[in-house]
């Protein structure tokens, strides 16, 4: 069976076995009833006598082993016999046997959760959260807390002793039952300010916890009650409390430091002032893997301001010349929205962007182009020094994006560039070989330069260029385009200039974040997968 072999023709003869007073050999036979139970649903209702029997056995180890085993034989046929079995369990003297009842209950809601209701076994599971045994408690919170997610008219409803109960627990709980219990210590509502006090003095010890996962359900804890209470200072003080485990999350395996980064996005977009001065523990370090560092850029720009903005650039300024080139692009683009977000630093941001542009480094050029393209819009009129070391690059350019921004800047700025012409047709004698987004913006640029300039070369150009695309070309977003300015041109108002040099709207950073909505739930969930894959 353990090598893959299907040995379910033996059912019958393996149920003979059962009465066995082996513990060794009845965990064998057991272990083969859950794994065939569905493939002979008719045989192994033989086996109930047998259970029922083994729940009251003299020996714990085999009552909870019956229990157990119940739980996992998902034969809807069988399930009836059991709710005797299990409610004497679930009054067991035997502690182990009580804890292995409660996730049995999570197990039988499955498969038949009209019978948990009715036989009141979610009562039960109620009455166990004031059990002296701690690990029972925790149990009786993960089967609750699971039936809660697959019904939610089943609500895990706990008054305040319920509540209290559970902090008494906590302290003699494994670290699995320490992050059952903050989990539904997270999901309490109170408006009382004095009980959101005593829970978060009861948990604050859990942010030096050893395990990651009992930290971050404890930072998950102290966020949800923070919003509760309604002095402000107190609010500050229990949200600075936070801030040393997060920063501590940083120094674990680098899988831990993945999580506690996607977590960290999370918060600091609703607390943005909480991390800003420790903004240097996210420094990316040598080793780093790529998808740490790209973290840690997002958590760095999400904090910048004006106080740490120089520390800032320069620190993106040396990840630039890495020797990733995914993360070298990152890192422009980093500096690139520091320079749209804070107008007074944007020079110190173009002086770091120029900087790059002198490595003459094929995609650090590249992606400075496509950057710069937004800070002009950004700030119009502005930076126009750089232009011209921006044409200079002008071989440097393959790609179909950093071409385009090079086209649009060329076409923006032709009455300041002196070459603006010979520039353009150089792209206009390559229109058919260049990608769709390239031609769409050389229509737009060559029209912009002969409004702007008008001479025969810019007349020609652009003649030859509309006829091009309007006969020559199979894209019809380019052939619609062209004959467009075709018509915008031919007629005899200056409508041409009120639509083609029309002013741009201006270019706003766009920050990764999320709506409200989905910001709350996540901070819900905060020590759980959707906060790291945010669905």
């Amino acid at each position: 069976m353990t090598v893959g072999k299907d040995v379910s023709s033996l059912f019958a003869e393996v149920l003979n076995c059962m009465q066995t007073d082996n513990i060794g050999l009845k965990k064998l036979v057991y272990l083969y009833l859950i794994n065939y139970a569905k493939s002979q649903p008719d045989l192994v209702i033989l086996a109930v006598n047998t259970f029922v029997k083994d729940s009251q056995d003299p020996n714990p180890l085999i009552r909870a082993l019956a229990v157990r085993t119940m739980g996992c034989i998902r034969v809807n046929k069988i399930t009836e016999y059991l709710c005797d079995p299990l409610h004497e369990t679930l009054q067991d003297t035997e502690a182990y046997v009580r804890k292995t009842a409660a996730i049995c209950v999570a197990k039988m809601f499955d498969i038949n959760p009209e019978l948990v209701i009715e036989r009141g076994f979610l009562t039960q599971l109620q009455l166990l959260l004031a059990d002296p045994n701690p690990m029972v408690v925790a149990n009786c919170v993960a089967a609750l807390s699971e039936i809660n997610e697959k019904n939610c008219d089943v609500v895990l409803d706990m008054s305040f002793d319920d509540v209290f109960k559970l902090l008494n627990a906590l302290n003699a709980c494994t670290e699995w039952g320490q992050i059952f219990i903050l989990n539904a210590l997270a999901s309490y509502h109170t408006d009382n300010e004095e009980q959101i006090l005593q829970i978060l003095h009861r948990i604050t010890p859990r942010l030096q916890h050893a395990n990651h996962a009992v930290v971050l359900s404890a930072i998950q804890v102290l966020l949800n009650h923070s919003e509760g209470l309604r002095r402000s200072e107190l609010q500050a003080e229990c949200i600075q409390k936070i801030i040393p485990p997060l920063i501590t999350l940083l120094n674990s395996e680098q899988e831990i430091q993945y999580i506690a980064l996607r977590n960290i996005r999370l918060v600091i977009q609703r607390y943005p002032d909480i991390l800003r001065r420790n903004v240097q523990v996210f420094f990316c370090k040598y080793l780093d893997p790529v998808y740490l560092k790209q973290e840690k850029l997002d958590v760095i720009v999400s904090l910048a301001c004006e106080e740490n903005i120089v520390q800032i650039l320069n620190e993106l300024r040396e990840y630039a010349t890495e020797i990733d080139i995914e993360f070298v692009r990152h890192s422009i683009r980093a500096i690139g929205q520091c320079a749209i977000s804070f107008e007074k630093t944007a020079a110190q941001c173009v002086d770091k962007l120029l900087e790059l542009v002198n490595t003459r480094v094929n995609y650090i050029v590249q992606e400075v182009v496509i950057v710069m393209k937004d800070v002009f819009r950004k700030y119009p009129n502005e930076y126009e020094g750089i232009i011209n070391t921006l044409c200079d690059c002008l071989e440097n350019l393959d790609e179909p994006v950093a071409k385009s921004a090079m086209v649009w800047i060329i076409g923006e700025y032709a009455e300041r560039i002196e070459s603006s012409q010979e520039l353009i047709s150089s792209f206009v004698d390559s229109f058919i070989e260049e990608s769709s987004i390239v031609q769409l913006q050389l229509l737009t640029s060559v029209v912009k330069i002969f409004l702007k300039c008008p001479d025969p070369v810019s007349h020609a150009n652009m003649e030859r260029l509309l006829s091009v695309a309007s006969f020559e070309t199979d894209n019809p977003d380019i052939r619609d385009r062209a004959l467009v300015y075709w018509r915008v041109l031919s007629s005899q108002s200056n409508c041409a200039h009120d639509v083609i040099l029309n002013p741009k709207p201006i270019v706003e950073c766009q920050p990764k974040v999320h709506e409200a909505t989905v910001l709350d739930e996540c901070l819900q969930q905060l020590s759980m997968v959707s906060s790291i894959t945010r669905k």
